[in-house]
Formats: C-alpha cells, sequence, structure tokens
C-alpha cells in the first residue's frame, strides 16, 4: 500500500516554520535544507566535486534495543543488502543491489553506531537517481528472506569472534558496559550469538522492531556534490512516491544513563601488553561546553603526535606505541577516555603519567601562546579533515540529525575562537576529577 501522506493543518503549520527557520539560519552557508509532508528531512551540500555522497540516516540504533534483541539495529544493517522491492514490485537479490551502484564504478555502505543506522554511496554525478533509489529500496522495502538473512546472522558471528580477537577494540566495547551499566548503551553493537539467534528465528520480529524505529521523523537524507539542491529533493520525492508504508509502533523510550564514576574492572585476556582504559562521564551533543571540551581533548590526546600523552609516554619515556584520548558525546550524555597499552610492568606508571597531565590541566589555565598554539593546530587539523568529503557528507547528516541544521567547518572554528583558557580550565576541573574516573584493564 502507498505510504499515506499526514496533511495535519497543525503539522503542515510546524514543517512550514521550520523550513523558514532552517532558511533564515547560517546564511552564507552553501547548505540546503528542506522538510517533506511526512517529516523527512533533506540537507544537501554543494561542492564542485563530480562524484556525489547520498544516503539516509536513521535515529535508530543500539540504545533502542532491549537487552533479548541486542544487535538488532546492525542485524537489520545487514540484511537490507541482501534483498528488496523496486517499486513495481521486482526482486533484487544482493547480487543486484550492489551492481546497480558498482556496476557505474560507485561504492555503497552502511554503518551501525549506538545511536543511528546509516546507508549511503558514492556515485557519479550522473547516477544519482539510481543510487538514491537502491537505498530508498533497502530502508523501505527489505524482503528479510530468511534463506538469506540465516547467512548473514554467520557472517556477523564471524565479526564477533573477529572483534573478540582485537583487544585494542573489545575494551571500548566493554568501557561502555562499564560506565553504562543498566542501560541499553551498554550492549555491543554487533549483539551476541544468543540475541541474534533469537532475531533470526523469524522476520517477524526484525520487521516489528524496524517499524517501531525506522521512523520518518528520526530520517535525514543527505547529499554532498555537483548537484542542484532542488534537482535532488525532485529525484528524493520520486524515490519515495511509491514506497511501502511503515506501520509505526510506540519506539522504546530512550533512558538516560546515569554515567558511572569511580569504578575499576580488570578482565584476564593473556594478550602480551597490558590494555588500559580509563575516563570518565561528559557532555551530551549541542551543550554550550561541548567545544571547549573538543578542544581540550584535542590538546590532551587528540589525533597529533604533539599531545601532551603522545609527548609525555612515548616521546619522552618511551612507555607505549599508541596512546590517544577520546571524547564522544551522544545526544543526552557523552564519556571521555584515555586509551593506551603497555608492557605489564609499566601499566602504573603510564596510569600515573596519565593523571599527572590531568592535573596540569586541572591546575591553571592555558597561557595566551598556550592557547594560541591550540586554536591554530586544530584550524589546520578541521581544514585537512574538510577534505575527507565522504566524512563531511555523513557529519552534515548527523548535525542535521540532531540540530536541524549543518554549520561548515569554518563557522565551527568560528565558534572555537570565542573560547577563552578559563573556559577550558573550567572544563578540565569539571571532567578530570580523580573521583569522576574509571579504570578498565586487560591484562
Amino acid at each position: 500500500m502507498p505510504h499515506a501522506i499526514c496533511k495535519s493543518a497543525a503539522k503542515v503549520q510546524k514543517i512550514n516554520e521550520l523550513t523558514k527557520y532552517f532558511k533564515n539560519i547560517f546564511m552564507d552557508n552553501p547548505t540546503f535544507y528542506h522538510i517533506l509532508p511526512s517529516g523527512i528531512r533533506i540537507v544537501h551540500r554543494w561542492t564542485d566535486s563530480e562524484v556525489c555522497y547520498i544516503g539516509i540516516m536513521i535515529g535508530a540504533g543500539t540504545r533502542d534495543e532491549d537487552a533479548r534483541v541486542s544487535g538488532m539495529a546492525h542485524y537489520i544493517e545487514h540484511c537490507v543488502f541482501k534483498g528488496a522491492y523496486t517499486p513495481d514490485g521486482k526482486h533484487l537479490s544482493a547480487r543486484d543491489i550492489i551492481r546497480q551502484v558498482e556496476d557505474v564504478g560507485g561504492e555503497i555502505n552502511a554503518y551501525t553506531t549506538k545511536e543511528e543506522t546509516t546507508y549511503y554511496a558514492a556515485v557519479p554525478k550522473a547516477y544519482v537517481r539510481r543510487g538514491m533509489q537502491v537505498i530508498t529500496n533497502m530502508v523501505f522495502r527489505p524482503t528479510f528472506e530468511k534463506k538469506e538473512t540465516d547467512k548473514e546472522v554467520q557472517v556477523i558471528w564471524d565479526e564477533i569472534e573477529s572483534y573478540n580477537d582485537s583487544p585494542s577494540e573489545l575494551i571500548y566495547d566493554d568501557f561502555e558496559s562499564l560506565i553504562f551499566q543498566g542501560n541499553p548503551l551498554a550492549q555491543p553493537i554487533l549483539g551476541t550469538k544468543k540475541s541474534l539467534k533469537h532475531i533470526s528465528s523469524s522476520p517477524k520480529i526484525a520487521t516489528q522492531w524496524r517499524n517501531e524505529n525506522y521512523r520518518e521523523d528520526r530520517m535525514v537524507i543527505f547529499c554532498q556534490g555537483n548537484i542542484d539542491a532542488k534537482a535532488f529533493v525532485h529525484i528524493v520525492e520520486k524515490a519515495l512516491l511509491h514506497r511501502d508504508g511503515i506501520t509505526h509502533d510506540a519506539p522504546l523510550p530512550r533512558l538516560c544513563p546515569q554515567v558511572s564514576a569511580g569504578q575499576e574492572l580488570s578482565y584476564k585476556k593473556h594478550t602480551h601488553q597490558t590494555h588500559v582504559m580509563m575516563g570518565g562521564g561528559c557532555y551530551e551533543l549541542g551543550h554550550d561546553k561541548q567545544l571547549a571540551m573538543y578542544l581540550i581533548n584535542n590538546i590532551l590526546g587528540g589525533g597529533s603526535l604533539s599531545s601532551r600523552l603522545n609527548l609525555s609516554l612515548r616521546e619522552q619515556y618511551g612507555l607505549v606505541y599508541t596512546v590517544e584520548s577520546q571524547y564522544t558525546p551522544l545526544s543526552d550524555c557523552g564519556y571521555w577516555n584515555i586509551y593506551f597499552a603497555c608492557e605489564p610492568e609499566h601499566k602504573q606508571e603510564c596510569i600515573d603519567r596519565c593523571m599527572s597531565e590531568l592535573r596540569q590541566l586541572c591546575a591553571k589555565p592555558l597561557s595566551a601562546n598556550q592557547f594560541k598554539h591550540a586554536l591554530q593546530q586544530i584550524h589546520g587539523q578541521m581544514a585537512i579533515s574538510a577534505e575527507n568529503r565522504e566524512n563531511n557528507a555523513l557529519a552534515m547528516a548527523k548535525q542535521m540529525l540532531y540540530f536541524g541544521c549543518a554549520p561548515t567547518w569554518k563557522q565551527t572554528y568560528e565558534k572555537l575562537q570565542n573560547l577563552t583558557p578559563d573556559m577550558l580550565w573550567e572544563v578540565a576541573n569539571q571532567v578530570y576529577q580523580p573521583d569522576q574516573i574509571n579504570l578498565l584493564t586487560y591484562e
């Protein structure tokens, strides 16, 4: 049955108000915003590239699962590649889906996070229509044929085992399990063999979860490339015209977690090195201190070799090969962490030196020269990162999903320039308190 378009006067008025709002913010932003009557948002950014990045980002991920269906979002992400229907009812096999994009030199991909599922493709400009139709077929008309999905369960089981063999990756999951205890955010994205066996026992289980969580008001369709914005909207409207309706059941409510503090946990992994992760709760997406935290994390242990942690643990003392810190903001909470791997006899010294760097950031504000250098460094990093057009398109979609707009990196940097050393000092003293830090080790 064709999708029913909501024509409620109140909803139409709200859509018009939001559209007007989008048009009036970031006037110098080469970004186009549009909302379909169904509530699906469209964001488009013109670039001079003949390659277009297109896709659908859905605000549905691991945290929307209960324990019995842990891994569901990731399972569905895999399974929609195994078969779909076209608008006229033609069946597409997994090979058909891949070839429709790859035969013209394009690439199609997808990923799942704790909060989103994203399907996207990179295609030559001339094939945007084809790529968009393939993606909408997958999202709105998957077949979920059991003989095909059973094959994919085995693939995911192998993925789980591969992950278990990589302590530097697995420790991130275990750390989130530690700090988000009792919340779905603690569950692994891949699920477990037990939960996957339950999920795959009947196509109805996946269909029901999809009906609850693949909601139009949680969807953003995005495009970045050398194609007219209005032409792209027309392509999207045509691709969605005869889509199957998704009967929306009530989704599982998202519960804001109480992030653990001061917890310590150790696992015997029998690895050659000792792997350590330490960290705690932090600011959510959109918090007024998010950018300050972003900058101070870059100083502490961001992607550069001149980060404080790398200069101390690796360059000065030769204790580790890799040490890094990360800041992960989520929609209603966030966390920061430091990760390193070292010889077992160096574990405590590495922890002590990490704590020393945290204390220094808390002890006094950065000097004017240190702050200027930090801004200069992050400006260059952001400019270089902006050359990765795929990541830009995905970041743009995520901004649209949570904030309703997508500022450019230059606009974000302008906001960073409004920060002061005292602001960063305040953040450090709020976030890096010793009694708030959790510690996880693999030994």
